[in-house]
């Protein structure tokens, strides 16, 4: 599987990337314009991501602002739906109204921190990923 973090805190980042690579290939970005880049480049590549972990809270570009960039680059691409990438979003924010515009934006699932490894898995598992 090859997984894009984009997480701007040091030790979530860190956390993150030892639980994460078990599960395959994990590349690293700590703010919201670096993760749609890589999600460019790799689609460019022809090697696009299963699964992208996008915190909410980061510097130049939030998790929002990247998921719409991400889920616009699709269907600039004419990517149909069930092929879109998995987006996680991973966050403090575990109001309502954040998890309804995640939703909204295009997350496949919403994750609050600190990350649980096993409902994590859980999820990974329901997407069909591991």
């Amino acid at each position: 599987m090859k997984i894009l973090l984009a997480e701007d805190d040091f030790v979530t980042r860190k956390y993150m990337v030892s639980f994460l690579s078990k599960y395959g290939e994990c590349d690293v970005t700590v703010d919201g314009m670096e993760a749609v880049d890589a999600f460019m480049m790799a689609l460019e590549d022809g090697e696009p991501y299963d699964l992208i972990c996008l915190d909410i809270m980061m510097p130049v570009m939030d998790g929002y602002q990247a998921l719409v960039g991400i889920r616009n680059l699709e269907k600039e691409r004419n990517i149909p739906e069930e092929d879109a990438v998995k987006v996680i979003m991973t966050t403090a924010l575990n109001d309502e109204a954040n998890v309804k515009m995640a939703f909204e934006l295009g997350c496949t699932v919403y994750s609050g921190k600190p990350i649980d490894k096993d409902r994590f898995e859980q999820a990974m598992k329901k997407l069909n990923l591991i």
